[in-house]
């Protein structure tokens, strides 16, 4: 209930954009507090000169709220629509009958207030109050009603319901019928654990498909978003990948499954009364194509800005689920990462046998060797593999040898998280990785699993419960900050740079981790840290979440350049990361703007290690 009373009632995530918030809460606030001039209006229909004067002293501040409330409607219906029509932003540029509606909508209300005005003026010739000195806008149309008072009170009066009732009409008809969903839609939302996917029940021998084609295999929720959708665009407009070119809109999936909804509805209805077989093409494909749901990175920007809490993720991964499990419709570098997974547990082509290579010469102990440790550090697969990675994890290692902490790893034990299975639509395989790591954590002790891959931590913390693997799990950010903290490690070195942090979706947008990365970088002696213009929860992915850290991006400006232009316009000697797929897209990005030379990408993790060199010594 107290995310109703902040999104859907404080429009919190409206007032992230304070021009177009502002104008939307005067609207809606004023809209809702004047129903109960309605009802007056309602009363003086039904019953001749009834009156709320029956509230004693509470009437003449209740007609002077109402008329203010008035007032500020007006003025930003008249803002908005100058907003719409003059200075129109990129995502309010939609089609002709979105246009149209907008502009309708909002003439109405326009003149369900001014009614409002023309009959409160009249009404006090009509049935004069002693509260009517109240009335400081109604007043003002005195002069157009003084010589007619009765014929403009009626005139009014029809105006203002006839307008009203006709709003209210229309709005099952219209994205307007948000006014009503949104409260269930906050409500049903998922607040915690954001973005965590919900598991197929593989092992039903009952059923025949897995994912979702058509939206009769999308959940009740998934469709209540479809219908919740208010057009604003700002999910699209927050898109990285739309940003850059590619064809996904998440506005347009959600209005797809709304639009596709209505249409079967409209076809069932027909079929039972002429018992024709629907022959209409299906969600997938008849309105949502392959290319838009393989565009998609996954890092819940739409989400995180959708002022109505829509899950645009679920049914994107579930249409892709569809793909991938029903009709083996998979881009050939996924492919090529599935057949890796099965093969050598890594979406990279190394072999399994070299895990652990990365540990030599540092007296790295393994649960097999020790059974049971405070720490159990998840070390992942670009930890294991990726030659400029295993820089981060070994930079790790010392922080943690220097701070004395209990730690061991899996070694050869150790297998894919499944994220990248999972994301990119494999939920056999990812669940398949899920349950056999889970067997072999249960062999041994440890307190808390900490990681250096966001992407490790999130399926660990978030959905690995969803199969019985309860852990206790930092992100290595996290654990550093307490180290700093608890003066478990001393940062004695002085590090003269600017520092630019990006932050990593999985940590911040999915888990609601911003300072910790920024509460280290900051302890360090020396060092200024400058802030992109998207950072925290604005932050803009780098290109590789999702899965498609593992797919060619063909389709118009590549994500991690975007991302690397944006870093580099500060003009920071170091962009640092906490993301093995960040770091591997933004030191791609750094090369191709020719900046490797001022510029270099490193994990936070490597300039603690660099700032607490010889520290105990």
């Amino acid at each position: 209930m107290d995310n109703v009373i902040a999104v859907a009632l404080g429009q919190t995530k409206l007032l992230r954009e304070p021009y177009a918030g502002i104008l939307h809460v005067c609207i809606f606030w004023g809209f809702n507090i004047l129903l109960l001039a309605v009802l007056e209006s309602i009363g003086e229909g039904l019953f001749a000169g009834f009156s709320f004067s029956f509230l004693g002293g509470l009437y003449a501040p209740l007609i002077f709220l109402e008329e203010v409330l008035a007032f500020l409607v007006v003025v930003a219906v008249f803002l908005s629509l100058v907003r719409r029509f003059v200075f129109v932003p990129k995502r309010l540029r939609g089609t002709k009958r979105e246009k149209i509606e907008a502009a309708f909508v909002l003439i109405v209300i326009f003149c369900i207030m001014f009614s409002m005005f023309g009959q409160n003026s009249a009404r006090m010739f009509v049935h004069p109050t002693s509260s009517d000195s109240m009335r400081v806008f109604s007043s003002l149309f005195a002069p157009l009603v003084f010589h007619d008072a009765h014929f403009w009170f009626a005139f009014y009066w029809w105006m203002h319901i006839v307008f009203v009732f006709g709003f209210l009409n229309f709005l099952p008809y219209s994205k307007h019928l948000h006014i009503i969903t949104s409260f269930f839609n906050v409500y049903f939302a998922k607040f915690s654990s954001r973005g965590t996917l919900k598991p197929l029940f593989l092992e039903d021998e009952n059923a025949t498909k897995f994912g979702a084609n058509d939206v009769d295999d999308l959940s009740w929720k998934q469709l209540l978003d479809g219908y919740t959708c208010t057009e604003c665009g700002r999910c699209t407009d927050s898109c990285p990948a739309n940003i850059t070119g590619k064809p996904l809109s998440p506005k347009k999936i959600i209005e797809d499954i709304r639009k596709r909804t209505m249409e079967k509805a409209s076809l069932l209805y027909s079929s039972i009364k002429s018992e024709q077989v629907n022959l209409s093409k299906p969600l997938l494909d008849g309105y949502i194509t392959e290319e838009e749901l393989w565009a998609c990175t996954t890092c819940m920007a739409c989400v995180q800005e959708c002022p109505v809490q829509i899950e645009h993720i679920d049914s994107i991964v579930d249409m892709r689920r569809y793909l991938v499990l029903n009709e083996s419709r998979i881009p050939k570098e996924a492919q090529t990462t599935f057949s890796n997974l099965e093969r050598n547990f890594t979406p990279w082509n190394f072999s399994h046998s070299e895990r652990t290579a990365w540990a030599q010469g540092l007296t790295v102990p393994t649960f097999a060797e020790k059974q049971h440790a405070e720490i159990l550090f998840w070390v992942g697969c670009a930890g294991s593999y990726d030659a400029r990675y295993i820089k981060v994890t070994q930079a790790f290692v010392k922080i943690m040898q220097q701070a004395n902490i209990d730690f061991a790893i899996l070694g050869l034990e150790e297998k894919c998280n499944g994220d990248v299975a999972r994301r990119l639509g494999n939920e056999y395989l990812a669940q398949l990785s899920m349950r056999e790591n889970i067997e072999t954590m249960k062999k041994y002790n440890f307190k808390i699993i900490v990681t250096s891959c966001p992407h490790c931590f999130n399926i660990f913390k978030n959905e690995y419960p969803q199969f019985g693997g309860n852990y206790d799990v930092l992100h290595h950010t996290e654990f550093i900050s307490q180290l700093i903290a608890e003066g478990r490690i001393t940062l004695s070195n002085e590090i003269r740079e600017a520092i630019t942090y990006h932050d990593s979706c999985y940590i911040g947008r999915y888990n609601n981790n911003y300072n910790s990365p920024r509460k280290t970088l900051q302890s360090i002696r020396g060092l200024q840290l400058l802030e992109m213009p998207r950072s925290k929860d604005k932050g803009f992915c780098c290109g590789a979440g999702g899965g498609r850290m593992f797919l060619e991006e063909t389709i118009g400006k590549r994500v991690n350049i975007e991302r690397t232009e944006e870093a580099l316009s500060l003009n920071p000697s170091t962009i640092a990361t906490a993301c093995p797929f960040c770091m591997t897209m933004m030191t791609d990005g750094v090369k191709a703007k020719e900046a490797s030379e001022r510029t270099n990408v490193r994990d936070v993790a490597e300039i603690v290690s660099e700032a607490m060199k010889h520290s105990n010594s």
